[in-house]
């Protein structure tokens, strides 16, 4: 079946086009460089960039995958989490032409999109799998049994860790988005210049708070004098990651030994995260547990994910009403948390 995704959940335009669930004939991704100057996402400007580059991607998108429209099968887009404004141009945009088509029509949750990454990507997945979701919107740990089975163990409880590499990058006058740009420069920085907190909640939760650590670092960026903060620029950015990943590779691990998981998967726009990745390698080949995690281009936010679990999503509930409304604040569905 061939799928056309629309994903505008915040600042990246994504049109894609997938045959059933792992065959990517196109993954259209534009990202908002308008953002920048302001170090962070404006919702109105986010939406009226969709606006302007939604019939433009979906058209590229068509021309890659080298399909005409009266091929595509199912159409899927994102109804939430995210900007409202945002996802309503996609969401739109995606029933209008479901609805033009007669094609049927699956409106598919953000998160469960990531969940969708690591299935796109690697076919010898299990379907029971743990999986930790991180964003800048989200951290959140989940127990897959399954595509549209999961139980969420972990989440924030205030700020989400890419929301936090943002702030401090913002902070140090790196660039945005401000994970990369952390992850670059600590590359060359001490991680143990100084030992920020580890927001660890109660010992026995999965809960992740990121809101202590952000202003602890602000704090003692504030407190250096100029020289010495150019001095040690990379070692705060290198001591500032340290902690964040050390805390969410802690409480996966704790999860896989205490609930006896055996596979692993990373999803989310920190997925790419360097530091991560490396130290989740370390402690999970120690537990012979499998570790996943998608190409860069499956960690972004793009329409590919969108329209693998878009597939999935039909498969096992059929067709979205096209009354579906965006829902900025939408959970994982079909939870049993």
């Amino acid at each position: 079946m061939l799928t056309l995704g629309i994903e505008t959940s915040c600042d990246e335009t994504s049109v894609a086009v997938v045959r059933d669930r792992n065959e990517i004939l196109s993954n259209v991704i534009l990202s908002q460089l308008i953002h920048k100057k302001f170090g962070g996402v404006v919702p109105e400007l986010a939406s009226r960039e969709h606006l302007k580059a939604i019939i433009a991607v979906y058209r590229e998108a068509l021309q890659i995958a080298a399909v005409e429209p009266e091929q595509i099968e199912l159409v899927a887009a994102t109804y939430g989490p995210g900007l409202v404004g945002a996802l309503l141009v996609g969401l739109n945009f995606g029933k209008g032409l479901a609805f033009g088509w007669n094609k049927p029509f699956v409106a598919v949750n953000h998160l469960e999109g990531h969940v969708a990454a690591n299935f796109l990507s690697h076919k010898d997945l299990p379907e029971k799998h743990l999986t930790l979701i991180i964003s800048g919107g989200h951290t959140s740990l989940v127990l897959v049994d399954g595509f549209g089975k999961y139980r969420v163990l972990g989440q924030t409880k205030d700020d989400a860790v890419g929301e936090a590499y943002d702030k401090i990058a913002k902070i140090l006058g790196l660039g945005y988005p401000g994970g990369a740009e952390i992850d670059r420069l600590s590359q060359s920085g001490d991680r143990r210049y100084f030992r920020f907190p580890r927001g660890v909640m109660k010992e026995e939760s999965f809960d992740f708070s990121y809101s202590g650590l952000k202003t602890a670092v602000a704090l003692h960026i504030k407190a250096l004098p100029e020289s010495e903060l150019d001095e040690h620029r990379a070692d705060i950015a290198a001591s500032f990651q340290e902690a964040a990943v050390e805390v969410l590779v802690n409480k996966t691990v704790r999860a896989v030994t205490e609930l006896g998981i055996k596979s692993v998967t990373l999803s989310g726009g920190v997925a790419s995260n360097s530091r991560l990745k490396e130290l989740m390698q370390e402690k999970l080949g120690a537990l012979g547990a499998k570790f996943y995690f998608p190409p860069p281009s499956l960690c972004t936010d793009n329409a590919a994910m969108i329209a693998a679990a878009g597939f999935m999503r039909f498969s096992i509930d059929g067709a979205s009403p096209m009354n579906i409304n965006a829902v900025p604040y939408a959970k994982l569905y079909n939870s049993i948390c």
